[in-house]
C-alpha cells in the first residue's frame, strides 16, 4: 500500500470513529499526524508542528471571543428583542426575524453550531407562543446560520478563504458570501411556504399577547388553532406574555426589553470597527478581532467573567488539528497524487459533481468546519488543471458541505431537535431528516449547475 493511500485512509477513518464513537475528531487527527509523521515518515515533532495553522487559530480564538463577549453582556439578547419589535409583531415575519439574527451573528464571528445553540430555544420560544410549526423555526435558524457563515469574516469564509490564499487560486470572497446569502435566501422561501408559514401572513401581535387577523389558518398541521371574535377581526389569545412564555427545552424566559447600556455600545461599535477594520483596509481578521476583544474587556471587565471559557476550544481544536493532518499530507505528496487521479477521470464537470457529494454526505453525518479544512485543500491540485472554473467550484463545494447541517445527525440539527417542545421531538427528528437527505441530494445537484457548469472562474 502507497503511503499516500495509506493517509487517505487514515483520514476517513477519523471521520468515521469520530462519527460512531464519543471521541473528537481534532485530537483524533493531531494523534494521527504524531503517528504518522514520527513513526510512518520518519519526522521529527517540529517537523510535524510546522503544519499547525497559527494563523487559522487566532482568527478562530478572536473572533468566538469576541462573540462571546456580546452574549455575555446581553448585546445578543438585545438585538433580538429589537429586531422582533421592527418587525411590528408580524407573525409571519418571525421566523425571517430568526433567520436574519443568526445570519448576522455567523456573518460577524460566531461559529455555526454555537450561533445556533443560542437563537435556536429563543425561536422554539417564539413557536410555542404564536403555534408555529418547530420545523419551520428550527429550519430558518439553521439555514441563516449558514447564509452569513461565509462571509469574509467567518469562520467558514476564513477557512475557505485562507486555502484559497495558500493554494494561489483565484478566489472571490464577496461572492462567495453572496452566493451562500442568495442559496439560503431560496432555501428559506422554500421551508416558509413548504412548513405553514404562507397561513400566518397577516396575522399580528401588537404586544398584548392577542393575535389580530383579517385571514384564517386552515392548516391542523401547520399548527393552527380555531379563531373567534368579530366579523371584520379575528383574534385570538396568545399562549402567554412575552415575559411568561418559557423556551421548551431550557425553561428560560424569551429575552424581554433591555436597555442599551454602555457594555452594548461599546460591543456593536467593536463589531462594526471589526467589520470596516477587515472589510476596507484588510487587517488581519483574527488579532483584529482579539484586540477588539480585549479592548472591550478593559472597559467592561464586568462582563469578560466566563467569556475565555466560551470561546469555540473544540471548534479551535477540530479545526487545528485537521489542517495539521491536512498539512502533513501535503508534504507527502497525497493531494498531489489524489488531485491527478480525479483530474484523470477524464470527465471534469462528472469529477466536480463527485466532490460536492463527497462533502454533503460526509457533512451531513459530521463536522462542516472539519470538512471545509480537509476537502477544499483536497480538490486543489483539480482546481490546478483549469478544466473546471476554480471559483465556481469552491463556491459549490461550501455551499453542498453546509446546508446539509440541517440533518439531525449534524451538531445543528441535533441542537434544533433538542430544544424543540417534547411532545413534537420525534416529529421534528423524522421531518429534519427527511429535509437534511434530501439535501444531500439537492444541494450538489443544483450548485453544480448554478455554479460550476458555467464556469465561473
Amino acid at each position: 500500500m502507497s503511503i499516500e493511500l495509506l493517509s487517505i485512509l487514515v483520514l476517513a477513518a477519523l471521520f468515521l470513529i469520530a462519527t460512531v464513537r464519543p471521541v473528537h475528531m481534532g485530537a483524533l487527527a493531531l494523534v494521527a499526524a504524531f503517528i504518522m509523521g514520527t513513526m510512518v515518515i520518519g519526522e521529527d515533532v517540529d517537523t510535524v508542528l510546522l503544519g499547525f495553522p497559527a494563523d487559522l487559530f487566532v482568527i478562530l480564538v478572536g473572533v468566538t471571543y469576541l462573540f462571546a463577549l456580546a452574549k455575555a453582556n446581553g448585546t445578543i439578547d438585545w438585538v433580538v428583542v429589537k429586531s422582533v419589535r421592527m418587525v411590528g409583531g408580524r407573525i409571519a415575519l418571525i421566523p425571517w426575524v430568526m433567520f436574519a439574527i443568526t445570519a448576522v451573528i455567523t456573518s460577524v464571528g460566531a461559529v455555526v453550531p454555537a450561533a445556533v445553540a443560542i437563537i435556536a430555544p429563543v425561536a422554539m420560544g417564539f413557536a410555542v407562543r404564536y403555534k408555529i410549526r418547530p420545523v419551520l423555526m428550527g429550519l430558518m435558524v439553521i439555514n441563516g446560520a449558514s447564509a452569513g457563515g461565509f462571509s469574509p469574516i467567518s469562520v467558514f469564509g476564513s477557512i475557505v478563504n485562507g486555502v484559497v490564499v495558500r493554494s494561489d487560486l483565484p478566489g472571490s470572497p464577496g461572492l462567495l458570501f453572496l452566493s451562500s446569502l442568495l442559496f439560503n435566501i431560496g432555501l428559506g422561501i422554500v421551508v416558509f411556504f413548504m412548513f405553514g408559514g404562507r397561513s400566518f401572513i397577516g396575522q399580528r401581535d401588537i404586544g398584548d399577547g392577542v393575535i389580530r387577523s383579517t385571514s384564517r389558518r386552515t392548516s391542523p398541521d401547520d399548527g393552527a388553532e380555531p379563531q373567534s371574535g368579530g366579523s371584520g377581526s379575528r383574534t385570538s389569545r396568545a399562549a402567554n406574555t412575552t415575559v411568561q412564555t418559557m423556551t421548551p427545552s431550557t425553561g428560560e424566559p424569551i429575552p424581554t426589553e433591555s436597555s442599551l447600556d454602555r457594555h452594548k455600545v461599546f460591543t456593536l461599535v467593536g463589531i462594526l470597527v471589526l467589520a470596516v477594520a477587515v472589510l476596507g483596509f484588510g487587517f488581519d481578521v483574527g488579532f483584529t478581532a482579539v484586540s477588539i476583544a480585549v479592548i472591550l474587556s478593559l472597559l467592561s471587565p464586568e462582563s469578560n467573567k466566563g467569556a475565555v471559557s466560551a470561546i469555540a476550544w473544540p471548534t479551535v481544536l477540530l479545526l487545528c488539528g485537521i489542517v495539521t493532518y491536512v498539512s502533513l499530507m501535503e508534504r507527502i505528496g497525497t493531494i498531489d497524487w489524489l488531485g491527478n487521479g480525479v483530474a484523470n477521470i477524464g470527465a471534469p464537470l462528472f469529477a466536480a459533481i463527485l466532490i460536492c457529494f463527497i462533502g454533503a454526505i460526509v457533512s451531513a453525518f459530521a463536522s462542516t468546519t472539519g470538512i471545509l479544512g480537509a476537502l477544499i485543500p483536497l480538490a486543489v491540485p483539480f482546481l490546478m488543471t483549469g478544466e473546471v472554473g476554480a471559483i465556481g467550484m469552491i463556491i459549490a463545494l461550501s455551499i453542498s458541505s453546509s446546508v446539509v447541517d440541517s440533518s439531525p445527525f449534524s451538531t445543528s440539527g441535533a441542537l434544533v431537535v433538542a430544544n424543540s417542545p417534547e411532545d413534537q421531538r420525534d416529529k421534528v427528528f423524522r421531518q429534519l431528516m427527511v429535509w437534511g437527505f434530501s439535501m444531500v441530494l439537492i444541494a450538489p445537484v443544483a450548485t453544480w449547475l448554478i455554479f460550476i457548469v458555467p464556469g465561473w472562474s
